[in-house]
């Protein structure tokens, strides 16, 4: 390293900072490193080596490396950072308050690992291998050895820079319904920025010819994000998000598509083939399958970044979905999705881990606190989970048919499912505006064409035994089912679901409280009450019950899983619940009606009538 270059580092690994704000509890592992307090200690025998150079040559936009490295003085706290771009020296942001003074860098590692994963002689021998998995970012990477542990890094060595073969490739397609039933949206990412490139998909019916629809193009900035760590060292670079709208679909039928970019000289980027099938008829009669889960989070194959068991859960549901996929139709996320908590890099790492899943199913998604929620920004809690996000990456990185974006809260249809998906981080309340969507979106559906009617939701609206919620002497968030309660019964929603507390639980059909049917795995006849499921189990670290059990919790499971919804026709829905370990199936209940039980008056489901003639 040239004396010059020795000297910028020097200058720049002092004046790091920290996130500026308090750790988000523990669930975001980049979260641990302390970068303010790093100090550059590069040994002339300590070395980082990291094989290929080049990644993706087939096409592929994940691959592993290998790296070699050593050093003199190891020891068990000494680890690996995982840098992009690979000049992770560059990045410079203002101040986030007066007591800190610039020049201040802005970058925190998109994963680690520590030296000794593999090596179990790395603390005697000094000399260490290790193979990560990286994905394509639209930059180059660099590999980083740190002694000091991750309290008080000190810089080592670096490796030479690691790059994809085509870094702005267009990646991780999305799929979700448009505001129509017969049209489906694709949202990806690319390095192509509007003046660079035309994005756009090409698709059609399988066998048949080939149309191109346009794309639009979004992105944003630091400056867009709310607070720390987004807007200091968890900022990367989003690069660019575009999305098409693939419409006129026939139901039922198997489109292909793939991601274009035709650029100034007139050549072309292409994505590699995929394909899905389009939405049934609204009301259509046939075998219709939904997944739900909230909760999920990302993890790494490689094992890098996990402290708080969120790898099994989530990667295990991931993998669960992707070897079931045939046999899904439609998925619905709600809420937390990655637990990216400010660190905007681990937006790729997510839309990557779910790439089979989405880039061929409907994946939507409702928005959870660690989506949204910070203080002066609108949200309905005034709390930092979104580590500075504050609602723009749920809003940019996947569509959604709402309105406003920025209240995340719409209806979609699918078959004889008629879905409601509110957004708890803003107020639902009677006389809001959301209070009014919830009504309007549960009074209009056709009982008879979709007789399904489902209502989803991040946080508890409804009922859970978690012990967070019972140490607080309730069962819910505070102003939750109060509000919506008349309005379930009324419409006589079948299923709410909700997310936000990390574990499975199934309720007796119950209104004000009180179980109006006893728990069982069939009903039959008229409706009577909602049954309410907690399914908050994707992947996060688990939450534990309340020790006394309420006489309306009907089943509880302290693992992770997600919900599977069949509709066999217009008169009997199964639900099941899985295990994200085994796939088997845990809990489960059968609703058997005929539309003239709709018809049927419940407790207050049907409007005052008069003997007057």
């Amino acid at each position: 390293m040239s004396l010059r270059s020795l000297n910028l580092l020097v200058m720049i690994l002092v004046t790091l900072l920290s996130s500026g704000a308090g750790k988000p509890s523990g669930e975001q592992p980049l979260s641990r490193i302390e970068i303010h307090k790093s100090t550059l200690a590069l040994h002339d025998s300590a070395y980082v080596e990291a094989s290929p150079r080049v990644l993706g040559l087939q096409g592929q936009n994940s691959d592993w490396v290998t790296l070699q490295y050593s050093y003199p003085s190891p020891s068990n706290d000494d680890w690996i950072g995982v840098f992009s771009p690979a000049s992770f020296s560059s990045s410079i942001c203002l101040p986030e308050n007066p007591k800190e003074s610039p020049p201040l860098l802005c970058t925190a590692p998109i994963k680690y690992q520590y030296a000794n994963y593999t090596t179990s002689d790395y603390r005697n021998t000094g000399k260490g291998s290790l193979k990560l998995q990286l994905i394509n970012q639209r930059e180059d990477f660099s590999f980083a050895l740190f002694s000091g542990g991750l309290s008080n890094p000190k810089l080592v060595a670096v490796s030479k820079k690691v790059t994809f073969a085509n870094p702005k490739a267009p990646v991780y397609p999305r799929l979700a319904q448009g505001k129509l039933w017969n049209e489906m949206s694709v949202t990806w990412t690319s390095g192509y920025g509007i003046n660079e490139a035309e994005p756009f998909v090409e698709w059609g019916a399988r066998g048949d010819s080939q149309v191109r629809s346009p794309a639009g193009t979004l992105t944003f900035s630091r400056n867009s994000m709310c607070g720390a760590p987004a807007r200091t060292v968890g900022w990367r670079d989003p690069g660019f998000i575009h999305t098409s709208f693939l419409k006129d679909l026939w139901p039922n039928k198997m489109y292909t598509y793939k991601l274009g970019h035709k650029l100034i000289n007139d050549s072309y980027v292409w994505s590699r083939s995929y394909s899905f099938k389009a939405s049934p008829y609204p009301g259509q009669d046939s075998l219709q399958q939904v997944v739900i889960f909230g909760d999920m989070g990302k993890a790494e194959a490689d094992g890098s970044n996990e402290y708080n068991n969120f790898q099994p859960g989530s990667l295990n549901t991931t993998y669960q979905l992707i070897k079931d996929l045939k046999n899904i139709d439609i998925v619905l996320h709600i809420g937390d999705i990655c637990y990216a908590n400010g660190y905007i890099s681990q937006w790729d790492q997510f839309t990557s881990q779910i790439e089979p899943i989405a880039s061929a199913l409907p994946y939507m998604i409702g928005r959870g606190n660690h989506e949204r929620d910070w203080p002066g920004t609108g949200s309905f809690y005034q709390n930092t989970d979104s580590g500075g996000e504050c609602g723009v990456l749920s809003e940019t990185m996947f569509y959604v048919p709402a309105e406003n974006r920025a209240k995340l809260w719409y209806s979609t249809d699918y078959g004889m499912f008629h879905f409601c998906i509110a957004d708890t981080e803003h107020d639902w309340r009677p006389g809001t505006e959301q209070y009014s969507f919830i009504e309007h979106c549960l009074s209009t559906v056709d009982r008879q064409k979709q007789p399904w009617l489902i209502f989803l939701a991040h946080r508890v609206l409804g009922y859970s035994s978690a012990d967070f919620y019972g140490d607080e002497g309730t069962s819910e968030e505070p102003m939750g089912r109060e509000s919506l309660q008349e309005l379930w019964q009324k419409y006589k929603v079948d299923i709410a679901f909700f997310g936000h507390v990390h574990n499975y639980e199934r309720t007796c059909p119950v209104y004000q409280n009180t179980c109006i049917r006893n728990g069982s795995n069939y009903y039959s006849g008229p409706f009577e009450a909602t049954t309410h499921v907690v399914v908050g189990g994707g992947g996060a670290s688990l939450a534990d019950f309340t020790t006394v059990r309420a006489r309306w919790s009907y089943y509880q499971d302290h693992d992770y899983g997600f919900v599977k919804l069949t509709a066999f026709n217009h008169s009997m829905l199964l639900l099941e619940y899985k295990r994200s370990s085994d796939g088997r199936v845990y809990d489960h209940f059968i609703i058997s009606r005929d539309y003239r039980d709709v018809l049927g008056c419940a407790v207050d489901s049907c409007s005052r009538t008069t003997l007057a003639s």
